[in-house]
C-alpha cells in the first residue's frame, strides 16, 4: 500500500482526527449517550473521536470496531474502560503485548510492546452498527495509521468490520476479494503483511461462548510468533 503523505506523524494525525465532524449521526450519538451509564454519571466524557494508541513503531496493529459508549467514548483511550477492554487486554497481558493486565483510563500506566491499537470507526456508532458511508470516511485515518506502521508485519482483526477495513486497505483491487473470508482463526498474507483474523471480545461473544480466554490466547499466540519470524 502507497504511504500516506497527508500528515508527518501519528500526533498529526491525531490532532486533526480529534477535532473530526464528518459524520453528522456519529457527532450526535457520541455526544447524546454521555451520562446514560448509571455508573459514570457525573463523570467528564472524551465524546471525540478516540485516536489509536501504543507503539508506532511496532510490528503488531491491531484493529477493532469502534469505541464503546462507556469505554473509549468515555476515557478517550481505545479499549479502555469496557467489559470488552477487560477481556482484551488482559489476554494481551499474558502473551505479554501489554505491561499490565488492566485498561482503566488514559493515566493508568498501560503500555503496548511492539503493537498499536485503533478502531476501523474512530466514534462510538449506534448498536456497533457503522454505516458503510461512516466507515469510509474514517478510512483516511486507518489507512494512515497502516502506512506509518513501517515495521508492520501482522495485523490481528478484530470482527467482521475490522476484517473488512483492513481488506479494503491492503488486497489488490484487481483480485476479487471473494477469495478472503472472515473466520476466526484464519490468517491472509496480502501485500507482505499477516492478516489474522479473530471474532470480537465483546461481553456477547464472550459470555456466549463463542470467544473463549484459551481460543483468543491461542490467537495472540500466532500473531507473536508471526511478528517475530
Amino acid at each position: 500500500m502507497a504511504s500516506d503523505e497527508r500528515w508527518i506523524s501519528i500526533a498529526e494525525m491525531n490532532d486533526q482526527l480529534i477535532a473530526c465532524r464528518k459524520c453528522p449521526r456519529l457527532v450526535q450519538f457520541r455526544e447524546a449517550v454521555v451520562g446514560r451509564d448509571k455508573r459514570f454519571r457525573g463523570q467528564a466524557y472524551w465524546a471525540r473521536p478516540v485516536p489509536g494508541y501504543g507503539d508506532i513503531n511496532g510490528h503488531i496493529l491491531i484493529v477493532g470496531l469502534a469505541p464503546a459508549a462507556s469505554g473509549g467514548n468515555r476515557t478517550g483511550r481505545v479499549f479502555t474502560g469496557d467489559k470488552s477492554s477487560d477481556f482484551l487486554v488482559s489476554c494481551l497481558h499474558e502473551v505479554g503485548i501489554t505491561n499490565q493486565p488492566t485498561s482503566e483510563s488514559r493515566d493508568d500506566g498501560l503500555k503496548y510492546n511492539d503493537a498499536y491499537i485503533t478502531a476501523a470507526v474512530k466514534c462510538v456508532p449506534p448498536d456497533n452498527k457503522p454505516t458503510p458511508e461512516e466507515i469510509a470516511n474514517c478510512s483516511v485515518y486507518l489507512r494512515s495509521e497502516i502506512s506509518m506502521m513501517k515495521n508492520l508485519r501482522v495485523i490481528l482483526v478484530l470482527g467482521q468490520i475490522a476484517f473488512q477495513a483492513v481488506l479494503n486497505m491492503l488486497a489488490d483491487p484487481a483480485v476479487s476479494k471473494s477469495k478472503y473470508r472472515f473466520s476466526h482463526g484464519a490468517i491472509y498474507s496480502l501485500n507482505g503483511v499477516s492478516i489474522v483474523c479473530s471474532y470480537h471480545p465483546s461481553p456477547r461473544n464472550v459470555n456466549r461462548g463463542k470467544l473463549s480466554r484459551d481460543d483468543f490466547i491461542g490467537v495472540l499466540r500466532k500473531v507473536k510468533e508471526l511478528a517475530s519470524s
